[in-house]
């Protein structure tokens, strides 16, 4: 861990956790497919430089208004949850958000309310596509702010002042992608992104700090499912649109996650947060990583199970993302649109990792039983056939995906690639044949919805 000396000559803060590439050697070999398919080349050492420093920083906006959020009842300058659901609405409040949320659960031994806000059905069709200009509307926000308090002031105004690299019309497009996907999105992003990602320490133990997963899996993974095909309706993204306050309301709740475990009165306890080891709890290091594997990943992941994604797609997905990424807070430093730029940033991001704790083999272990708690299509009868089916699916795909070594390493059976042999030609069909015309790409969006509501229902806890 490299650290410094102020002008005092006393220690200064260090420079990177003793996380940073403390498992060099295993993120290079993971990272080879990236190598070949994604094009990354060589070790560029400001970069990772870069990567290291950047575990060590946070999202200010969100900390200051979650600062604001855990203040005593009473104290001047407190942000309630009623003020943030007003804020995000443009005024008008919201029901009540159930604790719990898209990657944490419920923070243990606190009251501190998290989560994503319910998903807004009441707008279910294209909005406006003329640029936002946020400075002048809407007319709520204007008459909102004179009694907003300063630090979810600060946030609203990074949130809603958009950027002038955004083009809606190809963030509306990069959403029309993700739909076309259907199926093809959603398995990517639980198994290589999601279950992926628990190959390495910091982020997993914080999940499983948080009881994310373990206690109640079927539900976080309804509500991320949900937050991601949120994302691709269209006009979702807007400010104050449906997909737009969601997305803000995870980052207000990453900065309430972080301010918590991050807490000088909690390093103490048993379950405090170790900082000189991972750094801050979430950080922009691992908001980047999160970030490429919602976007570059889910390209290389698609291309591989036989989906044909063109450079015009590939652009649209990665503006789509770079959108989401800048209202999640992460640095601009780690914000790209284009796909190689990602995949040479990934590459870095997994030579910087850690290795594998043990929190990874029981979050991986909770995805897969989770399987046998969905909710299929059928008569009741049915659904343990469909379920053996479907866990069975997803450990053949998860091998394919990760390779032997890591399913061993996360404590799963390995399965031959029999789902990835069938997938190939279907979706050959679907997206170097059908996918090619205009008639084709309409009936590929409404295959991908059906999917997508069919996945999202398995996931919806006691759905009849």
């Amino acid at each position: 861990m490299a650290s410094t000396s102020d002008d005092a000559g006393q220690p200064a803060a260090p420079t990177y956790p003793l996380r940073f590439r403390s498992a060099e050697a295993r993120g290079t070999r993971i990272g080879r497919p990236l190598r070949l398919l994604g094009r990354a080349r060589g070790v560029d050492e400001a970069l990772l430089d870069r990567i290291g420093r950047a575990f060590f920083e946070q999202d200010d906006a969100g900390a200051a208004l979650a600062a604001a959020m855990r203040l005593p009842a009473g104290t001047p300058g407190r942000v309630t949850h009623t003020q943030l659901r007003e804020a995000l609405a443009g005024g008008a409040a919201d029901p009540c958000p159930q604790p719990g949320g898209a990657e944490f659960g419920p923070l243990q031994d606190s009251d501190v309310e998290i989560g994503p806000l319910p998903r807004d059905r009441s707008i279910n069709r294209p909005i406006s596509r003329q640029r936002t200009d946020v400075g002048r509307a809407p007319q709520q926000r204007t008459e909102l702010s004179a009694r907003t308090p300063d630090p979810l002031r600060r946030l609203l105004d990074e949130v809603t002042a958009v950027p002038g690299w955004v083009d809606w019309d190809l963030v509306e497009e990069g959403a029309a992608v993700q739909r076309r996907l259907g199926q093809n999105s959603s398995d990517v992003l639980l198994q290589l992104s999601l279950v992926g990602g628990y190959r390495f320490g910091g982020p997993t133990d914080l999940l499983a700090a948080t009881g994310a997963l373990t206690g109640g899996a079927l539900r976080r993974l309804h509500e991320t499912q949900e937050w991601a095909i949120g994302l691709s309706e269209p006009g979702a993204l807007r400010p104050y649109a449906p997909a737009w306050r969601a997305t803000v309301h995870v980052r207000v709740m990453h900065a309430l996650v972080n301010a918590t475990f991050a807490d000088p009165e909690r390093r103490d306890r048993r379950d405090g947060w170790d900082t000189a080891r991972w750094g801050l709890p979430v950080n922009q290091a691992d908001q980047a990583a999160t970030l490429g594997l919602f976007d570059g990943t889910l390209i290389l992941g698609c291309r591989t199970l036989g989906v044909r994604i063109p450079p015009s797609d590939s652009r649209a997905l990665m503006h789509l993302w770079r959108w989401v990424g800048h209202l999640l807070g992460v640095h601009p430093d780690f914000l790209v649109d284009d796909e190689w730029q990602r995949h040479r940033l990934n590459y870095h991001v997994l030579l910087a990792q850690a290795g594998i704790s043990e929190a990874g083999p029981r979050l991986a272990r909770a995805v897969v039983a989770a399987q046998a708690e969905r909710t299929y299509r059928g008569p009741s009868w049915w659904q343990p056939f469909r379920a053996g089916f479907e866990r069975e699916r997803l450990l053949s795909m998860l091998t394919a995906f990760l390779g032997v070594r890591s399913m061993r390493e996360l404590g799963l059976p390995l399965r031959p690639p029999w789902a990835h042999a069938y997938l190939l030609p279907l979706n050959t069909w679907r997206y170097r044949v059908l996918g090619r015309t205009r008639r084709g790409r309409e009936r590929l969006d409404r295959w991908g919805r059906r999917r997508s509501a069919a996945i999202l229902a398995s996931y919806q806890p006691d759905h009849p």
